[in-house]
């Protein structure tokens, strides 16, 4: 028997979903396979044929008293407030799912608390690796509930503190990128975008999942750089009181990011799990400015990048004519080199092969495991038992 695969997907920003698709597109079409979610739309448009079942969204729902909401958090949990009626749905309508469907693995991408909840329903789970801050005792507590842990990045980005027990049951993917379009030559992406062809472009992008791309900042390095062509991709984050230059454009929300990367001589840009690895993908000189997240998730995968000389970790972008002057300078002496390491174009195959693999192991034999129940139930019950059982 073929056990299913069943993906928990948080539906904050889009790299969750888009890792979750590219894993699934790449496992074997007998394999049985369904993604509980928040959000389903975040699946639209997918050709592979899975199940996806809608949970409510927990983001924001009402405590109902002020005693409720007055409880603490135990250490080993991370939000799980009290008298909650879309966490006590979502849990029932996850337990149900897993149940119905028999399930042989559960991916989660990504909750602490569900990876408790799995090992307490006796359900194998994986975690999806993230980087940060994640030695609390909710963490702890979640990747040893977990058969195994996912990391959709390369072994070299690995944080040093990291606990071997932990890693040991790490698989490392690769660099995962979710983009797989053909990467085009620099002239030829800025052909298609109506980009200069003969100016040095900075290209500034940000994905779904932060408040967007710092615009004040720019407007001081377009001052700073004449020359340069700032483009800036995706949502900004205007305070109201920046003066706009005619080097400095705004190309909004793409479909294309593959192109403008390809495009640009110099790429700023978040530490999201897909902007990095598109980065070294296309391999661009790249001026990391990790944006908030919980346990520093970001920060530290700065960090790293930075302690491997694959980016440049720029904590807050400069704000005066100088510092952009320097930051540029630094960006320019780059080599791309170390940065395209740590991107695998096998990433999403490694994944999903691991996954069957760890599924299969796991339930290796399991026609059997009645009997084998049995016996164990007998012989737990003492020699007499087991003897009065053998002989019926």
């Amino acid at each position: 028997m073929t056990r299913p695969l069943c993906f928990f997907v948080h539906h904050q920003g889009r790299g969750h979903a888009a890792r979750t698709r590219a894993t699934i597109a790449a496992m074997s079409e007998q394999r049985p396979v369904s993604v509980v979610t928040a959000d389903p739309s975040l699946f639209d448009g997918f050709e592979r044929d899975i199940e996806i079942v809608a949970l409510p969204n927990m983001i924001g729902a009402a405590v109902p008293t002020a005693t409720l909401y007055d409880h603490a958090t135990p250490d080993t949990l991370h939000c799980v407030p009290l008298g909650v009626r879309e966490m006590r749905a979502t849990m029932r309508r996850i337990i149900d799912h897993l149940d119905e469907r028999d399930v042989g693995l559960f991916v989660i991408d990504v909750s602490a608390e569900l990876a408790q909840l799995a090992r307490i329903a006796s359900v194998p789970a994986v975690k999806i690796r993230m980087h940060g801050r994640r030695d609390d005792p909710g963490h702890r507590a979640a990747y040893q509930a977990c058969t195994g842990l996912l990391a959709p990045f390369d072994e070299a980005l690995e944080q040093p503190e990291y606990p071997g027990w932990a890693r040991a049951k790490t698989f490392y993917t690769g660099g995962l990128c979710t983009h797989t379009s053909a990467v085009p030559e620099r002239a030829d992406a800025r052909r298609r975008l109506g980009l200069p062809l003969d100016r040095e472009i900075v290209l500034a992008m940000t994905g779904g999942g932060g408040a967007g791309t710092p615009y004040a900042p720019l407007t001081v390095a377009a001052r700073a750089a004449p020359h340069a062509l700032f483009v800036t991709v995706g949502p900004l984050h205007r305070e109201g009181h920046e003066t706009d230059f005619a080097n400095l454009v705004n190309h909004g929300w793409i479909d294309n990011v593959t192109d403008y990367v390809a495009a640009a001589d110099i790429v700023i840009a978040s530490a999201g799990d897909n902007t990095v690895t598109e980065i070294a993908r296309v391999g661009r000189p790249y001026i990391c400015t990790p944006e908030w997240r919980y346990f520093d998730e970001q920060t530290a995968k700065a960090e790293r990048l930075a302690a491997l000389d694959a980016a440049l970790h720029t904590p807050r972008l400069p704000g005066d004519n100088a510092g952009w002057v320097s930051l540029l300078e630094q960006a320019r002496a780059l080599s791309v080199d170390r940065l395209q390491r740590l991107y695998d174009p096998a990433a999403a195959v490694n994944a999903a092969g691991w996954l069957e693999r760890l599924t299969d192991r796991l339930w290796q034999d399991a026609d059997t495991a009645e009997d084998a129940h049995t016996v164990r139930r007998l012989h737990a019950a003492g020699p007499s038992a087991a003897a009065s059982g053998a002989g019926s």
